[in-house]
């Protein structure tokens, strides 16, 4: 204690800066509330002015000039003033927390007395600068307590009594750490209050409730974060929503276009969906990232979407297609990839449109590719194309056996087929490997 008494004004000015630098850093912090913010504001400015009243109340004491009769009155009246003043803002706190946290409609009655007490302690402030209620000055312009000091300190406790009792009531509807830690700093000035009694001649109540507001400075540093965290959060759940919807429209819209492709030809219906499947299959067992398989099945519910703008009566066709008709049909791969065009975000599907007829050894259409050089995501439709188009009915053929399904994949692996997926199909084939 001797130790503080010694260096308290030193302390005091590091302390009235402190509060000061604060008070403009929560000016600049523009993303807190704005009554939050004044709050805050108005505390650290009050508690600046305290430490300046306490200070210069130390540094003119006994001074007998005009000027420290008039700086020791006005510094110990300042003292008191803003010993009521921060309690009274801290209740402006507590009450916005009420209102935003807890979700009260009024100020809580508690908070309402701690306002009634508030007015009556400054009343007695101002009695006590006429009467000597409080403190009175010698002849040396020393300041000396009242019999009824001890009255001053009753007003701010009783107010912080009621802040704790406000916090303890709604402490289940804010987070714990939250109302402990408010609870804690709110009992510091209680405390120190009391040490105050005992402790002439050393501030200890004055830099406590200087601490203090540097305190709720913190927490609403960590509110603020905490509510930024909880918007981040919407916003990455909004997002995520987003996109769960995004996906689930192109997913009933590529299969809405599926089905309408396969609408034109009764023995081709449900083709595209088993394609994509089969291709899905293939992807997932080639290895492939759980992304590119989805595109490998959305390329294959739309790899046949060019026979859109082929004539129906060669779709149709139940005999053998002239060459000048196989030549039509042929279009169908580039006509697929120019309507797929316009999907600017998912080009594989025109990829998959148009390359799907390409053979491993160059004897494919449109463009003659061969090997690697068709891309991945057409060696595996070309596989589940072929592969369904053999076990499925067909205008001018029954399904194939099984058998010759498996001998056609053989056959074609290395030529027609990606001997790689192939093998795939060939497995699915021989186990019955469900899709």
């Amino acid at each position: 204690m001797e130790l503080i008494a010694k260096y308290q004004l030193d302390i005091m000015l590091f302390m009235c800066g402190m509060c000061g630098i604060l008070a403009v850093m929560t000016a600049l912090t523009k993303s807190l509330p704005q009554l939050t913010r004044r709050i805050l504001i108005a505390m650290e400015v009050s508690a600046m002015l305290l430490l300046l009243f306490d200070r210069f109340a130390y540094i003119y004491r006994g001074d007998v000039s005009g000027l420290g009769f008039v700086m020791v009155r006005v510094s110990n009246c300042g003292v008191y003033v803003m010993s009521l003043f921060i309690p009274f803002l801290v209740t402006r706190f507590v009450n916005d927390i009420c209102i935003n946290e807890v979700g009260l409609k009024k100020t809580p009655a508690l908070l309402v007395a701690a306002d009634a007490v508030f007015g009556v302690g400054m009343a007695l402030v101002v009695i006590s600068q006429f009467t000597g209620l409080y403190y009175t000055f010698d002849a040396n312009n020393n300041y000396q307590r009242a019999p009824l000091n001890v009255l001053c300190y009753a007003a701010p406790i009783v107010i912080l009594i009621l802040q704790e009792l406000t916090l303890f009531r709604y402490r289940k509807k804010v987070k714990k750490n939250i109302v402990l830690s408010l609870m804690i700093s709110i009992a510091l000035p209680m405390v120190s209050s009391v040490l105050q009694i005992f402790a002439y001649g050393v501030s200890i109540i004055n830099m406590t409730t200087a601490l203090v507001v540097c305190v709720f400075y913190t927490y609403a540093l960590n509110f603020l974060s905490e509510a930024a965290e909880r918007a981040r959060m919407r916003e990455i759940e909004f997002y995520k929503q987003g996109r769960e919807k995004e996906a689930a429209m192109f997913k009933e819209t590529t299969e809405a276009l599926a089905n309408a492709i396969d609408a034109k030809d009764k023995y081709t219906r449900g083709h595209s969906t088993r394609v994509a499947s089969y291709s899905r299959y293939i992807a997932k067992e080639a290895g492939l990232p759980e992304k590119k398989c989805d595109e490998v099945y959305f390329a294959g519910l739309l790899h046949d979407i060019g026979k859109i703008g082929v004539s129906s009566e060669i779709i149709h066709k139940k005999g053998k297609l002239s060459d000048e008709e196989f030549e039509q049909i042929k279009t169908h791969a580039e006509k697929g990839e120019q309507i797929l065009s316009i999907i600017k975000h998912a080009n594989y599907l025109g990829v998959g449109a148009r390359s799907h007829h390409e053979r491993y050894d160059g004897g494919g259409y449109p463009d003659g590719l061969s090997g690697e050089d068709i891309p991945e995501i057409a060696r595996i439709i070309a596989v589940a194309d072929a592969y369904d188009a053999m076990t499925s009915e067909r205008s001018y053929r029954k399904p194939l056996e099984k058998d010759k399904v498996q001998s056609e994949l053989k056959n074609g692996m290395g030529t027609q087929f990606d001997p790689v997926f192939a093998k795939i199909m060939l497995k699915y084939s021989e186990n019955g490997i469900q899709k």
